[in-house]
Parts: C-alpha cells; structure tokens; sequence
C-alpha cells in the first residue's frame, strides 16, 4: 500500500516563503512522477508542478512559474515544494501526488495519478 503524507502547511505573510513536503512509503517513489496540486472550496484540483523520476524535467503552472521550486529525494523517499514570493492567490490546500510510468505529458489531469495525500493547507495572509 503506498501512502503519501503532506507536512509543513501552515500560515504565512504575503510575500513569505513556506516549505512544504511529501513523504512516501510502501513503495519507493524512484518509478513514480510526482507532483503537486492545490484546492480551494469550491474549485477544481488545480496543477501547481511535477518532477521526473530521475529530476531532470520539471514542469510548473504559470501562476507560480518563477515563485515554486519542486525537488525530490529518491533515497528518502520525499518529495519537496518550496515556494517563494507567496500571495493571498496562493492559500489552499496542496496535495502531492504519484503517477506510474514514464510519459511526461497531461501532467494536470487528475485521474492520471495513482496515488494522492490527505493534503496540507497554506494560508497566506495579505
């Protein structure tokens, strides 16, 4: 059974930086595509960014192109979203998310990940 678990949400100040993570376990995420979204009341599961198996592709929502850094650790099993430069816009919650194999592509379509977290929320304060 692989589970996801989401730490490191909480609140911050427009214009703050908060780091949020993903650990994994049941399966070691070094076949996995990882990535994250984020939901607000109301709206669709929105993309914010994925990394490749190995980390050397990444992919970023334009909202937070330039203000987010996804990382990952394959012998930690973890999975990282730092973001900077945060806005009102940006409160939610964030999800990490695994997809099973190796086509980097529809990254935003929810129904292709495997395996989702209980999600952690950021709330940022203007």
């Amino acid at each position: 059974q692989v589970q996801l678990v989401e730490s490191g949400g909480g609140l911050v100040q427009a214009g703050g930086s908060l780091r949020v993570s993903c650990e994994v376990s049941g399966r070691t995420i070094g076949t996995y595509l990882m990535a994250w979204f984020r939901q607000v009341p109301g709206s669709e599961r929105e993309f914010v960014g994925a990394i490749s198996q190995s980390a050397d592709k990444t992919v970023y929502a334009d909202s937070v192109k330039g203000r987010f850094t996804i990382s990952r650790d394959n012998a930690k099993n973890t999975v990282d979203l730092q973001m900077h430069s945060l806005k009102p816009e940006d409160t939610a919650v964030y999800y990490c998310a695994a997809r099973a194999g190796l086509y980097f592509g529809n990254l935003d379509l929810v129904p292709l990940y495997n395996y989702w977290g209980q999600g952690t929320q950021v709330t940022v304060s203007s």
